[in-house]
């Protein structure tokens, strides 16, 4: 037997017994390796050059420690610091696998996804080295969009090239260590027809909202934090009209606009000095000076929900945006509330008739028990009753129950009559036919 074999087995007795890695041989080469090499100089090689500099550097350095690793192991080593290199290290599995919607790094050994609306723990193969090892991961990818984190600016929002959703906390806000948060972004936005297909909303109400789209009927889209906002908001978006030119303003770019006249505007936090901030508001002020069609905003939640409001009053109609609310009543009331905290005093009779006057169409959306989306509420803000805003739905999902396997059951339906502004549907063009709102749709 070669002299040299017992070592390879006794290392892989070691790695099986500690699947994970944090204390196994090739953990510790692995961060021998990191610490070594320069990894930005090998960011500017071709991949096959990286690929045989990393072999050669592998081989290097277990002559150095007077160990031996079985081929495989060689080959994981080197496709992790491959990973490292040319993508984001142990993340580039997850985000390469289109069943995960989210991915949550609790600690550098805790790692969890979101699948169809299920949160599981990931295998053991997919974790970090150690704290240090998720840091740079972090700086990697926030460094890619020229923002910064470090202790004296520990929390950070940022995105991906493909447009996912980064949020980044580190110690000394963070306890445990550095924690990352990312929502996907699918790489194929989803289209109204798919959403139909996946049981979100029934065919009635896809043919009633893509109206409202087209004829130019301002809409607010609600719902909680995951619950599909702004999928519903990229579906919807794509039955603007090509001719129409289109300004997005968002806190990290999330929109994927299909009109060829899109202007995407992206807020910019403070610097460490506590200056160069932009704020949703100001872009939104700057946008009606790009003589803009329509106006979407990703999500209010700041004081510029009352630049939008009067964009939808003066001429800008079709605009949409998000808010995180419960419910479409609960949305209107935080809208007043936002308002409120802005420091802008507005009695509230005239802002809710401003609320009322900006806003036609109100959609619902919500994940419900058995992680799956749906449009629970099409409503429309039918006008003043005194002081108070009146709401009458339209379309809703209502659910019956819970089968076997835990699946939410239930049936989409309408509740009878036609929005007010039918008639501007019909005038715009819009078909539709009232048999629509008195048909219940596909059950689900």
């Amino acid at each position: 037997m070669n002299s040299r074999e017992p070592q390879v087995m006794h290392l892989n007795r070691e790695l099986e017994r500690d699947p994970r890695g944090k204390n196994t041989v090739r953990a510790r080469i692995h961060a021998k390796l990191l610490d070594r090499l320069d990894l930005t100089a090998l960011e500017h090689l071709a991949a096959a050059q990286i690929r045989f500099e990393l072999e050669r550097a592998v081989q290097a350095l277990l002559g150095e420690e007077t160990l031996v690793l079985s081929r495989r192991e060689q080959d994981k080593l080197v496709d992790d610091i491959f990973h490292e290199v040319t993508g984001l290290g142990p993340l580039d599995s997850l985000l390469a696998d289109p069943t995960v919607s989210d991915i949550l790094v609790n600690s550098f050994k805790e790692v969890y996804v979101e699948r169809r609306g299920v949160l599981e723990k990931v295998k053991v193969d997919v974790s970090f080295n150690d704290d240090a090892h998720l840091m740079r991961i972090i700086n990697k990818i926030v460094a890619a969009t020229g923002r910064r984190i470090d202790e004296s600016s520990p929390m950070v929002d940022t995105r991906l090239a493909d447009g996912s959703r980064i949020n980044a906390i580190i110690p000394p806000l963070s306890v445990r260590g550095p924690a990352l948060s990312i929502r996907r972004f699918a790489i194929v936005p989803f289209t109204m027809e798919t959403l139909v297909a996946n049981g979100t909303l029934s065919e009635a109400m896809a043919r009633f909202v893509q109206a409202t789209v087209r004829a130019k009927i301002n809409m607010l889209i609600v719902g909680g934090t995951g619950s599909g906002k702004t999928t519903l908001l990229n579906a919807l978006s794509g039955f603007i009209p090509h001719k129409e030119r289109i300004i997005s303003i968002e806190d990290a770019a999330e929109l994927r606009l299909q009109q060829p006249h899109v202007v995407s505007l992206e807020t910019r936090p403070p610097n460490v000095e506590g200056k160069g901030e932009v704020t949703a508001r100001e872009l939104v002020r700057n946008a009606l000076r790009m003589r803009p069609d329509r106006i979407v905003v990703g999500e209010v939640r700041g004081d510029e929900v009352i630049d939008m409001l009067q964009a939808m009053n003066t001429g800008h109609e079709g605009s949409m945006t998000t808010v995180h609310a419960n419910s479409p009543a609960d949305a209107l009331v935080r809208l007043e509330n936002i308002i409120g905290m802005s420091g802008v005093s507005i009695p509230y009779k005239p802002l809710r008739q401003q609320i009322c006057s900006a806003i036609q169409t109100i959609v619902e959306i919500e994940r419900m028990s058995d992680g799956k989306r749906r449009v629970v509420s099409i409503q429309e803000v039918s006008g003043m009753q005194g002081d108070e805003i009146r709401l009458r739905e339209i379309f809703a999902f209502r659910q019956t129950g819970v089968d076997a396997q835990g699946a939410v059951v239930g049936t989409f339906a309408a509740f009878g009559a036609p929005p007010a502004f039918l008639s501007k549907l019909r005038s715009r063009g819009e078909t539709i036919d009232e048999t629509l709102f008195a048909t219940p749709g596909a059950s689900g």
